[in-house]
């Protein structure tokens, strides 16, 4: 299948660069992974480990991230991750559509930016903020001009304050147990099969990692992940209801 050779080529892209940063003692960079990439580089972290590795991606929220091959300890410096944030908004508020992050994501595609250039966005009513690599952010600002039909400035930006911290709606939710599959049918209304549809799928990642396991206990502080349904921080267990159920709580982001 496409995407099996797709991975197998991450692999052996995540392998090499953490030899070129290990033996030439440099810092390198993976372009922005999704989650099935990242699960890649989980995978095969035994044989990453010995050059450095971490992930970010601009902010807490963000799910698209890079790896970075290289530590302080090894290299004797520290180089930042090349991230940066930009804010894509209208010239004229009145006259604005309101954009979806399809509209976006297909701007910003229409320019010839490779995907994996391009980290989260994060639509808040008539604008966006945007997380890319820094080297094509001059070509976004000076060619993105236009979304659907409205014109468009885009600009580097700080992270803002709602980037930083995620917006939470914390529900209570009553559950035979805390187990995944369970809760994430009583969340998102759906029955327990439909759930267990979706490990199979793997569309199910727990701290950023693929789960097949529909079996498997929440711990409080686990952060979950649905493909296609959305993000939920499970906090824990708040006691037992009357009929002998555990009510537990989420907060899910926003």
């Amino acid at each position: 299948m496409e995407a099996d050779k797709d991975l197998q080529q991450m692999r052996k892209r995540l392998l090499e660069l953490a030899r070129r940063s290990y033996n030439q003692s440099i810092y390198t960079f993976t372009p922005f992974l999704g989650l099935s990439e990242q699960q890649v580089c989980y995978e095969i972290s035994s044989q990453l480990s010995y050059a450095g590795c971490g992930m970010e991606g601009g902010s807490p929220l963000c799910e698209r991230k890079m790896v970075r091959f290289g530590n302080e300890a090894h290299l004797g410096y520290v180089q930042s991750y090349p991230i940066v944030c930009m804010r894509i908004e209208p010239l004229n508020l009145k006259f604005a559509e309101n954009l979806t992050h399809r509209d976006f994501l297909g701007a910003i595609m229409n320019l010839g930016i490779e995907r994996d250039t391009v980290g989260d966005i994060f639509v808040q009513e008539k604008e966006a903020y945007l997380f890319c690599q820094e080297s094509i952010a001059p070509y976004l600002a000076e060619h993105l001009v236009q979304v659907r039909r409205t014109r468009v400035k885009c600009l580097v930006s700080e992270i803002p304050q709602q980037l930083t911290t995620p917006a939470l709606e914390s529900v209570s939710l009553s559950v035979a147990s805390p187990r995944i599959d369970g809760v994430i049918s009583k969340l998102y209304n759906m029955s327990r099969s439909q759930s267990q549809e979706l490990f199979g799928a793997s569309r199910i990642y727990i701290n950023g990692r693929l789960t097949e396991n529909g079996s498997y206990i929440l711990k409080a502080g686990d952060t979950v992940t649905v493909r296609g349904y959305g993000r939920f921080l499970y906090t824990g267990e708040q006691g037992e209801t009357r009929k002998g159920k555990q009510r537990i709580c989420v907060e899910i982001y926003r």
